[in-house]
């Protein structure tokens, strides 16, 4: 997920996927421990869409509150 589809996501929906990321994130470990992880790429790939989603949500944050003073 790039980050311009990111930025076109509301606040909420973007908690949500971050919720639903890190699950899918849990799972990939857990196969990845079992060795029956197909692609191991996806976990990294994974992480750091997580952590560009959280990236944007702290951008926005700070944006908020810059306007408030």
């Amino acid at each position: 997920m790039t980050a311009q589809e990111i930025r076109k996501l509301t606040d909420e929906e973007i908690m949500e996927k971050i919720k639903s990321s890190k699950s899918e994130l849990l799972d990939l470990r857990m196969q990845n421990a079992r060795g029956a992880l197909e692609k191991p790429v996806k976990i990294n790939t994974l992480k750091k869409d997580i952590a560009r989603m959280m990236t944007i949500l702290k951008e926005r944050e700070i944006s908020n509150q810059g306007g408030n003073k």
